[in-house]
């Protein structure tokens, strides 16, 4: 399947989601439940405009050759610096078409396939975390499950069993504490302080990542605690409005924490000539999350395979127009303006 023939097989299948030739959030606005944005649903606007104002200087004028998008994510090579981000609640947000042990059993093996890792999603059902366990531990590790920040306890749990998948790396989105369906549970969910992150990171023992960091102390105190990296990200707009957009606070966060820890960078990402901007100001590697949502929708693991080929031609040719023949060879200097 084409790309082009993906959307338009998602179309008749996602429910709220409209699957737009651009994923920009217009279209869904404020839809929660639903792939849109809270409040005033201006936060997933906001994060896909913010990389469409950056400009990119060409330059051609360099020795000719090959360009390698390879991407070392803690000692395994990705084809290119790119994850596919951690998404809930399909069934709610998406439609029926899949429930989330259904979507992650697509989604893993459907990255590790084409060459990149997936971030696996958690959920108030404990069998969502033991599908992806299981379909992680069927693709080798080659994957991120992503734990929501519920009790010590709780956490402790999760981590035992998805640690026995062997996985690459351990994340944890800690701005889901400010999701709607956490607050009020049993067990609870919540904010953690620095000492309890420690506590954490030493439960992983392996890469940990902490994703909801959009701050430069924030950055700090996950250094602070332990993490190996950080995913500079607002949740797509769906826990906080009016938040800037990720690609406005994530050069300040590069340079106060670059060469320390692994800098990830999700929201509104949604083509290769957007990866190049994030790198070129300061990130590692980039996650997109609600496109693969469309992908495993229209097309399983052929539409996965579609997009991160989309997505790795649209990378190499920027590049290549802009004199970078390898990822360490991006500079914030490519960008107009810098």
């Amino acid at each position: 399947m084409t790309y082009q023939e993906v959307l338009a097989q998602a179309k008749s299948c996602m429910g709220k989601c409209h699957a737009c030739p651009v994923c920009n959030g217009l279209a869904c606005k404020n839809t929660i439940p639903g792939p849109g944005a809270k409040g005033l649903g201006t936060g997933a606007i906001r994060n896909y405009q913010k990389w469409q104002e950056l400009c990119v200087n060409m330059d051609t004028i360099c020795e000719n050759g090959e360009v390698d998008t390879h991407f070392d994510f803690f000692g395994h090579q990705l084809a290119l610096p790119l994850l596919a981000g951690p998404v809930g609640a399909v069934t709610l947000h998406y439609g029926d078409k899949y429930d989330d042990l259904a979507y992650n059993n697509v989604l893993i093996p459907g990255c590790a396939k084409s060459g990149i890792v997936a971030f696996a999603g958690d959920g108030t059902n404990p069998a969502v975390m033991e599908a992806a366990a299981d379909a992680l531990k069927k693709s080798g590790g080659c994957g991120v499950p992503t734990i929501k920040p519920w009790n010590q306890e709780t956490i402790q749990q999760k981590m035992e069993l998805v640690k026995a998948a062997n996985p690459y790396a351990i994340a944890m989105d800690i701005d889901a504490a400010g999701l709607p369906f956490l607050k009020g549970l049993t067990p609870p969910a919540g904010s953690k302080t620095v000492e309890q992150l420690r506590e954490i990171v030493e439960m992983a023992g392996r890469p940990f990542i902490l994703k909801g960091i959009m701050t430069v102390a924030g950055a700090q105190k996950a250094l602070d605690a332990g993490a190996a990296g950080i995913v500079v990200s607002n949740h797509g707009g769906r826990v906080l409005d009016q938040c800037p957009a990720t690609a406005e606070v994530l050069p300040a966060i590069a340079d106060a924490v670059a060469g320390r820890m692994k800098i990830f960078v999700d929201g509104g990402i949604r083509t290769g000539m957007d990866m190049f901007k994030a790198l070129a100001l300061g990130a590692d590697a980039v996650l997109i999350a609600r496109p693969f949502v469309t992908m495993v929708y229209g097309g399983a693991e052929e539409g996965i395979s579609a997009y991160v080929a989309k997505l790795q031609t649209e990378l190499a040719d920027v590049m290549a127009m802009c004199g970078a023949h390898s990822l360490s060879d991006i500079k914030r200097s490519m960008l107009y303006g810098y």
